[in-house]
């Protein structure tokens, strides 16, 4: 049996793999479009004495010559997609040619297409403009005429009339600038408020997109046809932050703006010719230079006793919108408040303001904690002057907060208590003295017996005269007579014991 080599057993698969591979790379080759008469005047040929005057189709986009006195472009042609680099053709000749066939140049009206040709044509080479159909003279004008009254009498005057507006429309066009940049500023006296700019080519249109932000005058993150040098005002509310931590707005931006490009189309042998190129396209971001501090107000709710003979006061701290401030660390800002203790003898009236006949008797201080911010302080006063009523009155003075705690709050700001609240008023009342415990009448003692029987007493005639009568004497001289009778009645009983009974 015979085997063909190895060689040729294997060239079929070699070619098919070949096949694949050259079938590969075609796919990735410009694609080829047979160029399509489109809407214009004249002969719609490669050469002709008259010349084709509009625009040539390819793949449905109406395209037009860059280069007069070329035959016209009827073979198929080559679309090479968008780019800026043609031969023969500088920026300016570019984004000149870009605005004609984009603006005007995508339409079905003779005139119009035509107008656009002989713009273009001028734009890219002027002098072949004027020579190629037999015209000798040096003005644009006249040779469109010249030109245009053989091709379509009845609307040459229109076309030549068009074309030089469109020229002159066309070269006014500046280069544009591509890139640009994007700012985000706070404003000075509040961190929630602020303004996004786009520094941009002032044919650039685009749309914004805010993180932690919204535009001022819709409420919305987002708005489109935003244009360079205007000021978008927008709003940074402190709910955006991260825990009452600082927090950053971001604007993200695309832009789009017709560039100094075409879309460059070549055929072989003939015409080159230009269509629309796509928008250039670019992205800008900016974010804030330093991180938004949260701005907040804080308050104070107070509930006071009079505890040996000191003032303690229960300090509740929160803040008015609900967040509470912390430092980039984590930690919450601090916030310091004093209160003034006024005292008088009777409870006085609540009132707006202190009255300016009273002054302050002591001061407390609070410095919240930083590992706490908002919540529930006791402070205590050394000992009170003595008996009264008293008030304290609390306030936040931004002018006596440390440095770093300035940012966290409104300018100027203060906040003060009301004088005299009936949770912050206590009475010291006077302490009443001791109940003295009486002291026990002392108690005579009772008179001694005599030991010894006293002298006989004298008879009553023998009284010394005084003045006095007995009767006024008996009141001391009766008890007299009394221990007397006593001492007499003793003696004559031991006289008994002391005598021998018979």
């Amino acid at each position: 049996m015979h085997h063909p080599p190895p060689f040729r057993r294997r060239l079929p698969a070699f070619l098919a793999a070949a096949a694949v591979l050259l079938g590969g790379i075609g796919l990735t080759a410009p694609a080829a479009h047979a160029a399509d008469r489109g809407t214009g005047f004249g002969t719609w040929a490669p050469l002709s004495s008259t010349g084709w005057h509009g625009s040539m189709l390819v793949d449905g986009v109406h395209t037009y010559c860059i280069h007069p006195g070329r035959p016209v472009a009827t073979d198929p042609s080559t679309d090479h997609g968008t780019t800026s680099n043609v031969e023969g053709l500088n920026a300016q000749q570019l984004v000149s040619i870009n605005h004609l066939v984009s603006t005007y140049g995508q339409t079905g009206d003779a005139v119009q297409a035509a107008a656009v040709s002989w713009a273009v044509k001028a734009i890219a080479d002027r002098d072949t403009t004027l020579h190629s159909w037999g015209y000798t003279g040096d003005d644009l004008g006249e040779a469109i005429d010249y030109i245009m009254r053989r091709a379509s009498p009845e609307n040459s005057q229109a076309v030549r009339e068009r074309a030089l507006q469109y020229l002159s429309e066309a070269e006014a066009v500046p280069v544009p600038r591509s890139g640009g940049s994007l700012s985000v500023a706070t404003a000075d006296d509040d961190p929630t408020h602020g303004t996004v700019v786009a520094d941009v080519d002032p044919a650039a249109t685009g749309t914004l997109r805010l993180q932690n932000a919204v535009f001022a005058d819709t409420g919305a993150s987002d708005r489109g046809d935003v244009r360079t040098g205007q000021a978008y005002d927008i709003v940074a509310p402190a709910t955006a932050s991260d825990d009452g931590r600082p927090y950053t707005v971001r604007a993200d931006a695309t832009f789009t703006l017709r560039q100094a490009a075409i879309r460059y189309y070549t055929t072989p042998d003939q015409q080159e010719s230009a269509g629309p190129a796509d928008p250039l396209r670019f992205d800008l971001s900016a974010q804030d230079a330093a991180p938004r501090p949260v701005r907040f107000s804080p308050r104070i709710e107070t509930t006071a006793r009079i505890e040996e003979g000191r003032f303690v006061d229960e300090v509740r701290v929160s803040p008015a919108d609900g967040v509470w401030p912390r430092h980039e660390d984590g930690s919450f800002v601090v916030i310091s408040a004093t209160a003034d203790l006024y005292r008088t003898g009777a409870f006085p009236a609540e009132s707006e303001e202190v009255p300016a006949n009273l002054e302050p008797v002591m001061s407390l201080d609070l410095r919240t904690d930083p590992a706490r911010g908002a919540g529930a302080y006791e402070v205590a006063s050394g000992r009170v002057p003595g008996p009264g009523v008293y008030t304290a009155v609390w306030r936040i003075d931004s002018a006596a907060q440390d440095a770093d705690v300035v940012p966290h709050l409104p300018p100027g700001f203060f906040w003060r208590e009301r004088f005299a609240t009936p949770t912050q008023t206590e009475q010291l009342v006077p302490t009443p003295p001791d109940d003295p415990t009486p002291s026990p009448t002392p108690t005579s003692p009772a008179p001694a017996l005599p030991t010894a029987p006293p002298a006989p007493p004298a008879a009553p005639a023998a009284l010394a005269t005084t003045g006095a009568s007995v009767a006024s004497l008996g009141g001391a001289g009766g008890a007299v007579a009394v221990v007397m009778g006593v001492g007499l009645l003793a003696w004559r009983a031991m006289r008994r014991r002391a005598t021998p009974q018979a």
